[in-house]
């Protein structure tokens, strides 16, 4: 059974930065993608950022420049940092990881960007 565990979420002024992690565990993990989605009140999951086991990143509209995504194969985590965050941000933010065995989310962390 593959786990995601998300951290990180929280309360942050415009312009500011936030950054999230997740962890995946599981027996015989090995993802072939790590990443991030979102979801708005009222609006459709949307992909933020995804990364791969072989280094090949892709970032969702408007994210890439102010989001960097990065993974750790040994630990088997995800990390997303965000920077000169908008109210447009505001979301909770999935973890996500595609196996050879199927997709896995996360239980989402809560961002909100608000002064």
């Amino acid at each position: 059974q593959v786990r995601l565990v998300e951290s990180g979420g929280g309360l942050a002024q415009p312009g500011g930065t936030l950054r999230l992690s997740c962890a995946a565990s599981g027996s015989s993990f090995t993802f072939h993608t790590l990443g991030w989605y979102r979801q708005a009140p009222g609006k459709q999951r949307e992909l933020v950022a995804t990364t791969t086991r072989g280094g090949n990143t892709i970032y969702g509209d408007s994210m890439e420049g102010r989001f960097t995504v990065s993974n750790d194969k040994a630990k088997n985590t995800v990390d997303l940092q965000m920077n000169s965050l908008k109210a447009e941000d505001t979301a909770v933010y999935y973890c996500y990881s595609r196996t050879v065995e199927g997709e896995y989310w996360g239980q989402g962390t809560q961002v909100t960007v608000s002064s």
